[in-house]
């Protein structure tokens, strides 16, 4: 692939500065910091696919049972695919509509300029439809898993998914991840099953499994620290979940999935540092001051961990912020938004390539997908997107942890749900309200309750508050 995609001639993808670490890169096993082959079920692996005749990434990889769906459907017409049949049912689905209303790292009303959930993932989509066709995956599948990947993401973003998650603890807690494989195989309203049971999107096998970014129960992944915090389906969800993953080698992730979620890692790291540049929050002079440079360091690490060391994350900033693109002041100009949005590509494009190249060294270039291949993310690149990301977290992130707003969103769900649950059935829309009126227990009653508020935007989760318990009623 190095004659279609251009590799980087330095450890930071353009020219090496002079003060640049280390020297330039003559293959793709050095460029960006050195290739390595990943495994597990973490953001910077993949897996192994398949392909078939007439899908775009070649023939062979996707197997008919990759197509089956649950609940059977009579095959419609042949101009499209099964998998792109998937994308739009995704696309059309209300659940990505309520995106627009959902907070990303900042709140949908804070700015006209700043990412909300909905935009961010089409921007995640495009990326990962653009590295799903380099590496031979069908794109429909990959794009409709980046579409779906944040469907179960609560109001008020993470802060929203932390309140669900102690406020459903009795019930084995809240995960947007696995909030998301409820929302497109049960919640969302398209197919109806044997006896009446919803069915969800009834996507088919193969982008359920894209979808899946963490494919075990609450505690049962390789990692067991990580797992009990990161999953994606709940106990009662498990028999869908089984039928999803027959033949798939336990824990391990598919190709698609792990392009979804190295592309929502790019997408997320560079355009929430667009959004802090551009909102003022971060100024991007600031990044040539060596002490500012130790505290977006030193914040990261707190904030992620250290499972990128120092050193590395200290290199990935010297190396981002010596790109020729890279702002050395920003006033809101035409022409400071110009060069913003000229180093937001420059870094996408950098990241993407150095991907896929490092993935076509070590596994060849016949068409990739399914359980063929693992997505190797050269050492250089996850520093690389690990310090945007602390980025984020140092000017924008960690300071409104603080801010009373925060306390405010989460009482604002603790009251909402008690009262929900308290009114019953008829406070819920019909869809819940029926999850309620067929529970055998009060844990399924809850389940229902935390559907409904999950389902909920920043503006109506606002709107339900006052309508339900009359205080901190304005619009957080």
């Amino acid at each position: 692939p190095s004659d279609r995609l251009p590799l980087p001639l330095g450890c930071c993808g353009h020219p090496r500065p002079p003060h640049c670490p280390r020297g330039g890169a003559s293959s793709p096993s050095n460029a960006i910091g050195g290739a390595r082959r990943y495994a597990g079920g973490v953001a910077d692996t993949n897996e192994l696919s398949l392909v078939i005749p007439g899908v775009d990434g070649g023939a062979g990889v996707y197997a008919p049972s990759d197509m089956d769906r649950m609940v059977h459907e009579e095959a419609k017409s042949s101009a499209r695919t099964d998998f792109e049949r998937d994308r739009a049912r995704v696309l059309h689905s209300s659940a990505l509509r309520r995106l627009g209303e959902k907070t990303q790292v900042l709140g949908p009303i804070s700015d006209d300029f700043v990412r909300t959930r909905l935009t961010h993932s089409l921007e995640v989509a495009q990326v990962g439809r653009e590295l799903g066709k380099e590496l031979g995956a069908d794109p429909d599948v990959v794009d409709a898993a980046c579409l779906s990947h944040d469907l179960g993401h609560p109001p008020f973003g993470h802060n929203g998914e932390r309140a669900l998650d102690g406020l459903a603890s009795r019930i084995g807690g809240f995960e947007g991840n696995a909030q998301t494989l409820r929302v497109v195989t049960r919640l969302e309203p398209k197919v109806i099953g044997a006896g009446g049971v919803p069915a969800g999107l009834n996507l088919t096998r193969a982008t359920l499994d894209a979808i899946c970014k963490y494919p075990w129960v609450k505690a049962g992944g390789p990692d067991l620290a990580k797992s009990t915090r990161k999953y994606s389906v709940y106990p009662d969800d498990a028999p869908v979940f089984a039928w999803m993953r027959q033949g798939a080698p336990a824990g391990r992730r598919c190709l698609e999935a792990q392009i979804m979620d190295l592309s929502d890692d790019i997408a997320y790291s560079v355009h929430d540092v667009e959004d802090a540049v551009a909102t003022r929050k971060l100024d991007p002079s600031d990044l040539f001051d060596d002490a500012h440079c130790s505290a977006v360091v030193a914040s990261t690490l707190d904030w992620y961990g250290a499972s990128v060391a120092r050193s590395d994350l200290e290199e990935a900033l010297e190396c981002i912020v010596s790109m020729p693109v890279w702002l050395r002041s920003f006033d809101g100009s035409y022409a400071s938004l110009a060069h913003l949005k000229d180093a937001t590509s420059e870094l996408i494009g950098r990241f993407c390539s150095a991907t896929v190249a490092a993935t076509r060294e070590t596994f060849g270039d016949e068409p990739l997908g399914r359980y063929r291949a693992d997505l190797v993310v050269p050492r250089q690149v996850r520093a690389e997107i690990q310090i945007l990301k602390g980025m984020a977290v140092h000017y924008v992130m960690s300071p409104r942890e603080s801010e009373p707003v925060y306390y405010q969103q989460r009482t604002l769900l603790a009251d909402l749900v008690d009262a929900l649950y308290e009114a019953g059935a008829d406070a819920l829309e019909p869809v819940f309200a029926a999850q309620w009126r067929s529970a055998s227990d009060d844990g399924v009653r809850l389940r229902a309750v935390i559907d409904q508020v999950a389902s909920l935007t920043d503006v109506s989760a606002s709107a339900w508050h006052a309508r339900w318990c009359g205080m901190l009623s304005s619009q957080l």
